[in-house]
């Protein structure tokens, strides 16, 4: 009888053991399924893996779309570590088993995010022909077509996106991107007009409008909105380089270079605002301190005509032109075509005492551009006919 009731007992133990066991393992799994669909990051990874290792939910075994949701939620999560390859793979496994137009979205944006736009553009077909009213395929395939240069196309699909949704703010910005790009400032105006009026926080709306506002010419409006984005996003690296911008088209190079300092002090990596300060400097003829930028901003970025150009320039006017001129040879080897950089060439060269090299250079930067003054008066002063 002892032996017996032993006997029972252990029974017991052993169920109790299991029954907690299991007990602990569906919250575990329902933690699981909470991370996989609602978590972000490798806590989304942690928890979309084991279900799908083990197709259970709860402890159960799930249905194939369950899984599938699974599928998507991990693809989702690869997406946002930039782990595209992963997360196309994951798509691919759910466009086989359900053939969703998400998932054909899904996959779209991994290919664009890899840069392979024509492959992202046949999965936002797909998905657009399974759902006529996807607003979201229509504005990422519009983001696709934009990147292809297919401007027409890219405000077709904008449209579109907004047609389905008024309030989609997104491609109201993503249209007057385009329409920027093509000159049209008004209709630009008018659609970032549109996306302050839905969403009257939005940094990168009065940012972007103020650019436009910089295109025609309306350097107070500019301002007026980079101060708005700034209030809005303190640390809005591209605003305060744009306002100084602004400020140095004013000749208000003090404040040009305030704006600089700042876009310094927030991202010290940031080359475009050494390299503007540069310039700001150099219009105040405070050359040791240009050249200096200028060597920052080409020791971030060793690959711009420009900034070589610049600072070959900036010794030429310091007097110092013989040593500006292996800058002006590398910009002309970047760029051969900048008729600055053939330009600035000729004044080296016409500073050092080379006259015919120059008169060569300034005919070459006349070519490359006859409505520029400043090569047809040099060809003038040396007794040369443009």
């Amino acid at each position: 009888m002892t032996r017996l009731l032993h006997a029972f007992a252990l029974a017991a133990l052993i169920l109790l053991a299991v029954l907690s066991f299991d007990a602990r393992l569906a919250v575990v799994r329902a933690d699981d399924k909470a991370d996989c669909t609602k978590g972000s990051g490798d806590f989304q990874l942690r928890g979309c893996s084991p279900i799908i290792k083990s197709g259970r939910l709860y402890g159960k075994l799930s249905s194939r779309k369950k899984l599938t949701v699974t599928y998507y939620a991990r693809g989702i999560a690869y997406s946002k570590k930039g782990q595209y390859d992963s997360s196309g793979r994951l798509f691919e496994k759910t466009i086989r088993k359900e053939n969703l137009a998400v998932d054909y979205y899904a996959r779209g944006i991994a290919y664009s995010k890899k840069g392979q736009f024509d492959r992202a553009i046949a999965d936002y077909d797909k998905a657009i022909s399974l759902n006529p009213k996807f607003g979201n395929a229509y504005y990422n395939r519009g983001f696709a077509y934009r990147k292809k240069g297919q401007f027409d196309r890219a405000i077709a699909d904008y449209d579109k996106a907004i047609s389905l949704n008024p309030k989609y703010v997104p491609a109201y910005i993503n249209r007057a991107i385009i329409y920027r790009m093509k000159g049209q400032f008004d209709r630009a105006i008018a659609d970032y007009d549109k996306a302050i009026k839905l969403n009257p926080k939005y940094a990168n709306a009065y940012y972007n409008r103020g650019n436009v506002y910089d295109g025609k010419g309306q350097y107070d409006r500019a301002i007026a909105d980079y101060d708005k984005a700034i209030s809005l996003s303190p640390k809005h690296v591209p605003a305060y380089i744009n306002r100084g911008n602004m400020y140095k088209n004013k000749s208000d190079y003090d404040r040009a270079i305030a704006d600089y300092d700042k876009a310094i002090k927030i991202n010290p990596k940031e080359d475009v605002a050494y390299y503007n300060r540069g310039t700001a400097y150099e219009k105040k003829d405070q050359f040791d301190r240009a050249i200096a930028d200028y060597d920052k901003a080409i020791k971030m970025n060793p690959n711009k005509a420009s900034r070589y150009n610049s600072r070959a320039w900036a010794y030429f006017r310091w007097g110092k032109a013989a040593k500006g001129l292996p800058d002006a040879e590398k910009a002309l080897r970047l760029g051969p075509e900048s008729y600055a950089a053939w330009d600035t060439f000729g004044s080296i060269h016409e500073a050092i005492g080379d006259k015919t090299k120059a008169i060569d250079a300034y005919r070459k930067a006349n070519s490359l551009d006859p409505k520029h003054e400043m090569s047809r008066e040099n060809l003038k002063r040396l007794g040369i006919t443009p």
